[in-house]
């Protein structure tokens, strides 16, 4: 039986069936899920939702007796989860969770590290040798346990490729981008692992594309384009040689440039037809193509990119759920993003809140007012500390502000 009931009066053990607002405003990928800890139920009671509807046949009634004590809640979870109400428990490992700065450095050295080996890679398969996979499979496990303890340090800085390593840090971008979409939709250990190594490995196709036409700065012609669309299944066959037996790893780098109306290649696949994995590349792939500067163009702010890319969501491209769960991973504006306060204060983000997508922790360093610098600040947004809020995102260049990255990151000319 379903009840409509504020928020207050959820208790431990309710099934939410759905929450009733915005997705925007709601703390949760999923909208139908077990209250199983007091985490939980807190961050419910803290966002801006103030009704949910609950299932009173899968979960708890508001009537029920209270529980008792921490020997009927664990009952309770047993029960819950043998009956299968439960998907996501202990679903992924536990990996403490650490602050942007703690990990930066560490991510710093990944990357330096994945560029090496993703580089060797690609010029194994432009010589037509058989590609070492299985050797990136520990390489994917420090992607996913980097964004694990931090998704923004290394989504972060992998964002800001240098023109010239687009190609290979293009890869390890996408491997951490899926990591955290994983993590965001509950999928098991395993699974996030395999969804970072076919990260690292769904462009590898890319390798039989001539240079000249994969760093051409003008428009292809058909027949170049033709290449560039035949290079999802090259890359599948290299993978399958290479003696590659995940299936997510082999039909993300198949698919990943699917689209939902069916418009994409290289099957012209459509709904339901493209699975769960290539629906997530083809997001990750689009977001961190469009965000990184390319050989013939620069590339878009994170805030404008998410735009963009709900935009193209409506018209058919992605699955919106998964957009949706995407963008809860990098936030409205994403970590590295410049944005203007209602003071009149330009603040770049440095981490999200788990409060709302629109109270992330800024630094804030310039006054539009006196268009001066100012001695930075840290604000905790949405705090009694601070009344100031986001009123929209701003192009640093029109700014002249060129250390932005330096601001976030703290490391001195910043590029990986």
């Amino acid at each position: 039986m379903l009840k409509r009931i504020p928020v207050e009066q959820v208790r431990l053990g309710m099934y939410l069936h759905s929450l009733c607002g915005s997705w925007l405003d709601h703390p949760f990928w999923a909208t139908s899920f077990v209250i199983e800890d007091m985490a939980t139920l807190d961050k419910l009671h803290n966002s801006p939702i103030r009704e949910v509807v609950i299932d009173t046949s899968r979960g708890r009634d508001v009537d029920a007796a209270p529980l008792a004590g921490s020997a009927d809640e664990e009952r309770l979870k047993a029960e819950l989860r043998q009956a299968g109400d439960f998907p996501h428990a202990s679903s992924q490992p536990s990996i403490e969770q650490v602050s942007l700065d703690e990990e930066l450095q560490r991510a710093a050295r990944i990357l330096s590290q994945a560029k090496r080996e993703v580089s060797v890679l690609f010029k194994q398969a432009r010589l037509g040798r058989v590609v070492q996979a299985d050797h990136f499979k520990p390489l994917a496990q420090e992607v996913a346990n980097s964004v694990l303890r931090n998704p923004a340090a290394l989504i972060s800085l992998a964002r800001l490729k240098a023109k010239d390593d687009y190609t290979y840090l293009h890869s390890v971008a996408v491997g951490a981008l899926m990591t955290s979409l994983a993590h965001q939709l509950g999928l098991s250990p395993a699974e996030t692992e395999h969804a970072a190594l076919a990260g690292l490995l769904h462009d590898l196709g890319k390798a039989a594309i001539p240079l000249e036409i994969l760093n051409k700065p003008g428009r292809l012609t058909e027949a170049e384009f033709d290449q560039v669309k035949a290079h999802p299944r090259a890359g599948r066959d290299m993978l399958v040689r290479a003696g590659v037996q995940s299936d997510m790893v082999l039909d993300v780098c198949l698919h990943h440039h699917e689209k939902i109306d069916g418009s994409g290649y290289p099957d012209g696949l459509s709904g339901q037809a493209i699975s769960l994995y290539a629906k997530m590349g083809a997001v990750c792939d689009v977001y961190d193509a469009i965000t990184s500067d390319r050989p013939y163009k620069a590339g878009w702010h994170p805030a404008e990119s998410l735009k963009k890319m709900a935009l193209w969501a409506k018209q058919g491209h992605f699955d919106e759920r998964i957009f949706q769960a995407f963008v809860k991973c990098v936030g409205i504006y994403p970590t590295g993003s410049l944005v203007r306060l209602q003071s009149g204060r330009l603040g770049v983000v440095l981490d999200q809140s788990e409060r709302s997508l629109l109270l992330p922790r800024v630094k804030v360093f310039f006054s539009t007012k006196s268009n001066t610098y100012i001695v930075p600040e840290v604000l905790e947004l949405g705090t009694a500390q601070t009344n100031d809020r986001i009123v929209g995102h701003e192009d640093p260049q029109a700014w002249g502000i060129a250390n932005l990255d330096e601001l976030w990151t703290g490391i001195p000319g910043r590029r990986p």
